[in-house]
């Protein structure tokens, strides 16, 4: 699966254009995802040197991108007519999405299960429900 993830608010903290801190489990979830041989694309605004150090801070932490802003790391603008910076990927990660962005982990268990965002709150629902369920009466209460 091609996965598109931004940077700045999704791997680290938004202090654009400096590089603010890790979110947590970030760059741990990130190789998990290469491990599986997903391709993950590094998909953000930053251009010039501001982009060179951010792949170069995930780079220092272990993250290898299969290609920066652009669907396949041979693309090249001045080839390509049709070089947009629309990234065709299956998955985004992004802080913009709606409703936000997920802990890593549940970003991590949609992928690897295959599961939507509407399955993930499913579930938690029905554990939240079952764990909240009333009390069985003991049998020495009367109605």
């Amino acid at each position: 699966m091609t996965i598109a993830v931004d940077f700045d608010g999704t791997i680290v903290e938004h202090r654009y254009p400096d590089i603010g801190p890790e979110i947590p489990f970030a760059i741990d979830t990130l190789k998990m995802l290469i491990s599986d041989r997903h391709k993950v694309i590094l998909w953000t605004v930053r251009e010039g040197k501001l982009l060179d150090d951010a792949v170069e801070w995930c780079r220092k932490r272990g993250v290898e991108f299969y290609a920066v802003n652009k669907d396949y790391p041979e693309e090249r603008k001045e080839y390509n007519n049709h070089f947009s910076r629309k990234i065709k990927a299956e998955v985004w990660i992004d802080d913009r999405n709606v409703g936000g962005l997920p802990d890593w982990g549940t970003m991590y268990s949609m992928i690897k299960e295959g599961k939507s965002f509407e399955d993930m709150i499913a579930e938690a629902r029905k554990t939240s429900l079952h764990d909240h369920a009333a009390p069985k009466r003991k049998s020495w209460w009367k109605r």
